[in-house]
Parts: C-alpha cells; structure tokens; sequence
C-alpha cells in the first residue's frame, strides 16, 4: 500500500485524530466518515493510505508506541521494566488502558482488527520483549529452561487486565513497579 503522500506532520495529525475518536466512539463507532470530518481530509485519501479501518486503527496504535521494547537497554532486566514504565505518564497509561479495553472487546467481534492489531502491534512488542528477555538470559539474570519465560506477556496483560477488575483502580507506574518486583521478577528467579 503506498503511503508516502503525507507528510510525516500529518501522518500524526491523523493518528492523533483516530485514536481521539477511538476513546471518544470506540471502535465499532469509529468510521472513515468521521475520520476525514475530524482531519479534514477525503475519505478516499484515508483508503488510499490505509486500505481498511483495522489497518487505520492499528497503525495508529503503532505509531503512539515510538520506541520499541528491544530498544531498552540497562544492563538489567529489572532497569529495562523500569524504563520501559518511565516512557509514559500515569494518567496516558490510564488512557491507553482504557482504549486497548475497548479494543479487546472489539476484536472478538471484528477479524480484520484482530489481525491487524496482531500484525502491528501485539507481534512486534512480543518480538521486543522477548529480545529483552533472550539479554537477560545472556547475561545470566534468567536460567534459560526457567517455564515462566513463556509466560512473562500473559503476566503482564494480566496485570492491566487484573487492576481495574479487582481493584477497581486504574494501573499506574506504582502498581507496575511493585507487580514487576513481586510477580514478574520472583517467577523468573531475578
């Protein structure tokens, strides 16, 4: 799909506007329609540059993530975690949680979401944090044949998951910090 038309300036104006739309509607509100309102651009533009919504959706989602995970480097898995929480805010955390809610929920109901946010986004940060792991293990941190390895993404969607559930609280830098010290590390012998 060519999308060098618009300026990278733009490319953000849009993904801003979407993902604005995204935690104003929710997904299944969400149209091309009022994406091109919002950016003030044609619908077929937004085709031509994106083929479909879940592309639209996903890459915006993407393009709010500028680093990736594999791009952390401390020296220590438990310095990665923490700089990995110091990239973001407490109250964006909270936004960014509450709209990846809201698209969980919409993938179940939508294939070409599920596939794109797999594709964009879920592939690519395991990819990154399993590069942070395979580091950790080279250096030593982790015993290779630990079975929790495995397990580290489920962990941690279980806790942005778990907190607004049981605790009724949003997840903040706090929480994650703690949950990395008393789940995460412990299962991984660190």
């Amino acid at each position: 799909m060519a999308r060098s038309r618009l300026t990278p300036e733009r490319e953000s104006e849009l993904y801003a506007a979407v993902l604005d739309l995204l935690r104003e509607v929710g997904y299944d509100a969400l149209t091309m329609d009022a994406v091109a309102a919002r950016t003030h651009s044609s619908k077929a533009t937004l085709y031509r540059q994106w083929g479909s919504k879940p592309e639209l959706v996903a890459r915006a989602l993407r393009h709010n993530k500028p680093v990736t995970l594999a791009e952390i480097d401390t020296g220590s898995l438990r310095g990665d975690f923490l700089a990995l929480m110091e990239l973001t805010d407490d109250c964006q955390m909270e936004k960014d949680t509450a709209l990846m809610r809201g698209l969980a929920h919409a993938v179940h109901d939508n294939p070409d979401l599920h596939q794109a946010l797999r594709e964009l986004l879920v592939e690519p940060e395991i990819k990154g944090l399993d590069e942070v792991l395979r580091r950790a293990v080279r250096r030593g941190e982790i015993d290779p044949d630990n079975p929790a390895l495995g397990l580290v993404p489920h962990m941690l969607i279980g806790a942005f998951v778990a907190r607004p559930l049981i605790d009724d609280r949003p997840v903040d830098r706090a929480f994650l910090s703690d949950y990395v010290d008393a789940v995460v590390l412990p299962s991984l012998g660190v």
